[in-house]
């Protein structure tokens, strides 16, 4: 099941053993090499540390929030060794420029819709300039067209590529 961003953003997460929201999850960690949530910032209802939580612990999404096993699920930035390399990145998918391959500017990314099960980002979802979007609002992007991710922007294949003249021709 797809969930867009909102669905992430400002999120309990709620104790099974004690029953009680142990955290709130801020905002999720995104790998920008594939696309994926490899984890949440969480800040803890007690000590009011910034920890993570990361997306195996999460044994159920509910529209509630996360449930977890325990309070013991989160921890510390510098004890998840496997997101030193992106958690310094900050990345941030919102507000990129998506242009095609083509280098035609289709506008910023508005949000994105990611899968529960697998947490990939599985669509984005660009706004257009105000001049562009008063006839077609916004445009979903599906995964399989994004050909790079970079600081600055989101490179996703054209399906509009036009076709040489000569092209049409030999067909």
């Amino acid at each position: 099941m797809l969930q867009l961003k909102q669905a992430f953003l400002n999120q309990p997460i709620l104790s099974l053993r004690s029953g009680t929201q142990v955290a709130t999850a801020l905002r999720p960690i995104i790998n920008p090499h594939n696309l994926k949530i490899e984890g949440f910032y969480c800040q803890d209802s007690i000590s009011r540390d910034e920890l993570i939580l990361l997306p195996q612990d999460i044994r159920e999404a509910l529209p509630q929030g996360f449930v977890v096993n325990d309070h013991d699920v989160l921890v510390h930035a510098e004890d998840v060794v496997r997101l030193q390399k992106i958690i310094p990145l900050h990345y941030e998918l919102v507000g990129k420029v998506v242009s095609t391959d083509t280098k035609q500017r289709l506008g910023k990314v508005d949000d994105y819709a990611t899968d529960i099960e697998s947490m990939f980002i599985q669509k984005i979802y660009v706004s257009q300039s105000l001049l562009r979007g008063l006839g077609s609002g916004n445009i979903g992007v599906d995964r399989s067209q994004i050909v790079e991710v970079t600081d600055r922007k989101v490179i996703v294949r054209d399906t509009h590529a036009r076709i040489p003249a000569n092209a049409r021709a030999l067909a």
